[in-house]
């Protein structure tokens, strides 16, 4: 189902060496992406512990139904999280082992 919604799927194909500032543009993606996904933990924690004080407020049961809203939304925000980690983790393994053989065929031809 989430692979018709096609969401994140933008593919960047690079024809040309990558150089030391490249390596060094990747490795900064890397961080940012766990960055991310630790961001998206967190906010689905908190919307836990939201959820859990909505439950426990007894003079307002009429909302009640906000607190088990917050806790679904967390879930979903840990599994987006989760998705978009490990979505934007495969792009970069490929980027790097496609740039890798890329650069290791052309530091072989100029050798000979």
């Amino acid at each position: 189902m989430l692979r018709r919604l096609k969401l994140f799927n933008d593919v960047f194909k690079n024809k040309e060496t990558i150089i030391l500032r490249d390596y060094l543009a990747l490795e900064r993606t890397k961080l940012a992406n766990e960055r991310t996904l630790l961001a998206y933990t967190r906010t689905s924690l908190y919307m836990i512990l939201g959820g859990i004080a909505f439950l426990q407020l007894h003079d307002f049961s009429q909302i009640f139904w906000l607190g088990y809203m917050t806790i679904v939304l967390s879930v979903f925000f840990i599994i987006l999280g989760l998705y978009r980690y490990v979505q934007i983790r495969k792009r970069l393994s490929r980027y790097y082992t496609e740039n890798l053989n890329l650069n290791g065929a052309e530091a072989s031809t100029e050798q000979q």
